[in-house]
């Protein structure tokens, strides 16, 4: 087994019990058994004590392989899914097989050929392994929980290599991201702090839309988004910073939008999490997305920030809040999609099937019919739901979902795997498809030269007259509003 280094925090047994796990490995040499000497060549160090890192405990199986265990969330013994760790002190062509041995679903898209990524030092990019090098089974040796092990081998003696669930994206490169669009002085792009989290990182509120907008007395039609609540869900960013950056874009589209539109945009509601490298949870073990009902100021703090606004916004008669999208990634489904609620007025029921239906048009990853609607019991906390029974008619709140790993397009079953840039495309087809919904294409036809429609599948019909906008009969208010609110309502080198 492996001996730990003199400097290595203590990071669990070799006894197979993984409950002991406390916190992330640090410099972690693993020597051969009976080896006392200075680490050489071909002796892995494993680190995970970075910003988003996570990876536990690893025990050594042979000269070959390794069991690698992931850190449960801060608090939280319940999830474990998202890893992200360095290796370093290769040898050239050394080949190893590492086991993630402790996984806390069972169900996962490694089985739909899913691949973990990989980097390194003189190869920065992060690609996904070859799929024939991963393998997804049920293991006896491990109380019979699902292992993913994939085979490598370094090929570059003085790299670091780093391994990760899905593509990382940590607070401080969101910070970076927004402190580089603050310095371009868009007199439509607006940055301030909503509140802090627990560990006192910064809740940002950004608003896209003209200064015209914003006046005293204006009246606001406001679409609310919202992103990783939970902290692994990391396509979440990618997508969010794909709207963004079309917003704030020249592009005739999103000045037609600017104008005629309030973006409202709290891309990160979960950064203690996201810098912990936790799966689902806060620092304190919560899964935020489940305390829309009452969040508390101490212990939620960012949901509470974000909760005020929005009811502060609802009771503003010159506020239409009329879209809240919550931004999420799907470890077991393909595609993006989105969930809905149901409504026991059936004309609403209808109404709100119409953005999915027009996103399907735009994007070419979006599946229809992979979007649901629901009112599960267990989904009564989520912002889709709450916020659904806290709005008018005039409001619809959705989940986007998109998965981890592919898309499939339409006429084939291959599955075309996710990338940086892909993320940010639908995110990019999220905001282009507002212009559809609110019927302001006439705007912008005579300038600009339409963008292609990638369509996957059949789109399903709709009726034009149940749209709201300049051309629709619906009405453009906000309806009757509740008189009060109550805030406890219910391939490559590698």
């Amino acid at each position: 087994m492996a001996e730990r280094s003199q400097t290595a925090p203590e990071a669990g047994n070799n006894t197979g019990n993984d409950d002991v796990i406390g916190g992330n490995v640090s410099k972690y040499v693993v020597l051969p058994t009976g080896y006392y000497g200075q680490p050489r060549k071909g002796h892995l160090i494993f680190d995970a004590c970075f910003e988003s890192g996570n990876l536990g405990r690893v025990d050594q199986i042979s000269e070959f392989e390794y069991d690698l265990f992931i850190r449960p969330d801060t608090c939280n013994p319940r999830f474990r899914v998202w890893f992200n760790f360095t290796v370093e002190n290769v040898k050239e062509s050394q080949r190893v097989i590492f086991n993630v041995v402790n996984f806390s679903k069972t169900k996962s898209l490694y089985r739909d050929g899913m691949a973990p990524m990989v980097k390194s030092t003189s190869r920065p990019k992060w690609q996904r392994l070859p799929p024939k090098n991963v393998y997804y089974y049920r293991c006896p040796d491990h109380r019979k929980n699902y292992v993913m092990s994939f085979a490598f081998c370094f090929d570059q003696e003085e790299d670091i290599y780093q391994f990760a669930y899905c593509y990382p994206y940590t607070y401080t490169r969101f910070q970076h991201y927004l402190d580089s669009l603050q310095k371009r002085n868009m007199d439509y792009f607006f940055r301030e702090q909503l509140g802090q989290s627990v560990q006192q990182r910064q809740l940002d509120l950004l608003t896209i839309t003209s200064p015209e907008n914003l006046r005293e007395g204006a009246e606001q039609k406001v679409i609310f988004i919202t992103g990783r609540v939970h902290p692994g869900e990391t396509p979440s960013s990618f997508v969010c910073q794909g709207i963004i950056d079309f917003l704030v874009s020249h592009h005739p589209v999103a000045c037609i939008l600017r104008e005629h539109l309030v973006f409202k945009i709290a891309p990160m509601l979960n950064p203690d999490g996201v810098y912990l490298g936790n799966y689902r949870c806060s620092l304190m073990g919560f899964d935020l997305n489940r305390h829309w009902l009452d969040p508390s100021p101490w212990a939620h703090p960012t949901l509470h920030g974000v909760k005020q606004l929005i009811v502060q916004m609802y009771n503003d008669p010159k506020t239409s809040l009329e879209f809240y999208i919550d931004i999420h990634a799907h470890s077991t489904m393909m595609n993006g999609f989105m969930y809905g609620n149901i409504f026991e007025d059936e004309e609403r029921f209808q109404r709100q099937a119409i953005f999915p239906k027009l996103l399907c048009q735009n994007a070419e990853d979006f599946s229809y019919s992979s979007t649901s609607f629901n009112r599960d019991a267990v989904k009564a906390g989520t912002g889709r739901r709450f916020l659904g029974g806290l709005l008018d008619h005039t409001s619809y709140c959705y989940t986007l979902e998109v998965s981890f790993y592919s898309y499939i397009i339409g006429g084939t079953t291959a599955a075309v795997p996710y990338t940086e840039e892909a993320y940010m495309k639908l995110g990019r087809n999220v905001a282009r498809t507002f212009l559809d919904y609110y019927r302001l294409n006439p705007l912008v036809e005579k300038v600009a030269v339409p963008m292609p429609r990638l369509r996957k599948e059949k789109p399903p019909p709709y009726k034009h007259p149940l749209l709201r906008g300049p051309a629709s009969n619906h009405p453009n208010g906000k309806g009757d509003k509740k008189s009060s609110v109550n805030h406890k309502d219910p391939s490559n080198p590698f």
